[in-house]
């Protein structure tokens, strides 16, 4: 999983990202200045399974009054399948999945439950095969829904749904490539897609996840000083997610996780290589996000990086719990100036029955 673009950072050693909500200059200085490697004072051991568990009581049953999204690179769903994809998806049970790097051409019809999850959104790369791609599987039927991020995304890479209360934005952030051979795309993407949120945050906050593809202070990878320059840990990249937390019209947006975990490091890692034995070692990276408009922190319940569940991917999920909207909007039935999402999946219908 080290191909140019993917994702993955040029050395072995890296695994990607972690951010942390700018605040305080002083938080973000701290953080720069602390050390990358975990303590047995600062944090329990984390796991080092390889593959999937097959006794999920851990997860604890949501409250009624929580909001549970999930976010997932699953790295290849097809082969995330065959290692337990599906499994873990029913015992978590969120209200919404979003899951990034499909690699498949067109949508999996049968996937999931239909009963559960009635509504499902797939964006696929349309410039190579096999590669990126996004899906949201949902219980909650969204007033729009939008694919893309205007010319910059040809490979399936952000869906936008809009809720009642929020819109969710779920996102695979480019990756800058070997060598950093996509570094200027990368920068001109992090333009784009802050420029997306700010326009959506005009009209209610925003739900920010995915993998993101950026490590933002040296506490969010386990060997900084060796991935100065690999992609997810380049001074460029961390310096265009501190410009996207500053968030638009004075009003910041917020790195969940670190804002509830400031001192988390391994723990915090969602991303292990598969080379050199780097779940083992606990050589990871903290890659994936939820960022939340600064005005739905005060709906965030909890966040969760599922450390138990590798082996489906190179991943593992990452769960964020909001408070319900007390009295939900009724749906729309308005139509969008982007396909309907239904209309979308009988396209991926025709397409799969063609082929």
């Amino acid at each position: 999983m080290a191909a140019a673009g993917t994702k993955r950072p040029a050395s072995d050693d890296a695994d990607d990202d972690g951010s942390t909500q700018g605040s305080v200059q002083a938080k973000k200085a701290a953080l720069d200045k602390a050390p990358a490697t975990p303590t047995k004072k600062t944090e329990a051991a984390i796991p080092t399974n390889k593959t999937m568990p097959t006794d999920y009581s851990f997860i604890a049953a949501t409250d009624e009054d929580r909001l549970k999204i999930v976010s997932f690179n699953v790295n290849s769903l097809p082969a995330a399948c065959k290692k337990g994809f599906k499994e873990y998806v029913a015992a978590e049970d969120a209200d919404i999945v979003c899951v990034q790097e499909t690699k498949v051409n067109q949508a999996m019809m049968f996937l999931l439950s239909k009963k559960t999850y009635p509504h499902e959104y797939w964006h696929c790369s349309k410039t190579k095969k096999g590669y990126s791609g996004t899906a949201v599987f949902s219980k909650i039927k969204p007033l729009k829904t939008k694919y893309g991020l205007g010319d910059m995304d040809t490979e399936g890479r952000v869906i936008t749904l809009e809720y009642a209360s929020f819109f969710l934005v779920a996102c695979y952030v480019p990756n800058a490539g070997e060598k950093l051979v996509r570094l200027d795309r990368r920068m001109q993407w992090d333009v784009a897609m802050a420029a997306h949120l700010a326009e959506l945050e005009k009209t209610k906050p925003v739900v920010y996840t995915g993998d993101l593809n950026v490590a933002h202070h040296p506490v969010d990878l386990a060997r900084p000083e060796t991935n100065k320059r690999s992609a997810g840990f380049t001074i460029e990249e961390r310096d265009g997610f501190t410009e996207l937390l500053k968030g638009s019209s004075g009003v910041p947006r917020v790195d969940v996780f670190r804002a509830l975990n400031p001192d988390a490091r391994a723990s915090g890692y969602t991303y292990f290589g598969y080379r050199a034995n780097c779940r083992e070692k606990a050589i990871g990276w903290r890659l994936d996000y939820f960022v939340v408009s600064q005005p739905l922190m005060p709906r965030v319940r909890d966040i969760f990086v599922r450390n138990q569940c590798y082996g489906a991917s190179d991943h593992v999920p990452l769960v964020l719990l909001l408070k319900r909207d007390e009295e939900p909007a009724a749906e729309s039935e308005e139509k969008s100036d982007v396909a309907k999402p239904e209309e979308k999946s009988d396209v991926a219908k025709s397409e799969s029955k063609s082929e």
